[in-house]
């Protein structure tokens, strides 16, 4: 079963009320989240603003692009290796 998937201002948001002082088990329960969770969104995102994070996805989003791109070029090399090598 999958839960609930947080926008990065919904994130900070439940951040910046844990740093106000509210308990993270109340927060956990409140929110719906496990405190391992609470803890991994504390560790990517804590310090960070809204934009801060916004811009964090969008570069991450665009290196898993180029990584894609890598990948099929390294594949795509490989079989014209493959060809080459062989003899007609």
């Amino acid at each position: 079963m999958r839960g609930k998937r947080f926008k990065e201002e919904q994130i900070i948001a439940v951040l910046k009320e844990a740093e106000a002082g509210v308990g993270v088990t109340e927060l956990c329960r409140k929110y719906g989240i496990c405190d391992g969770t609470f803890y991994n969104w504390k560790a990517k995102y804590g310090g960070l603003t809204v934009s801060e994070a916004q811009r964090l996805k969008s570069l991450e989003d665009e290196n898993r692009r180029l990584k894609h791109i890598v990948a099929e070029q390294a594949l795509d090399i490989q079989a014209l290796k493959a060809v080459v090598s062989k003899n007609f």
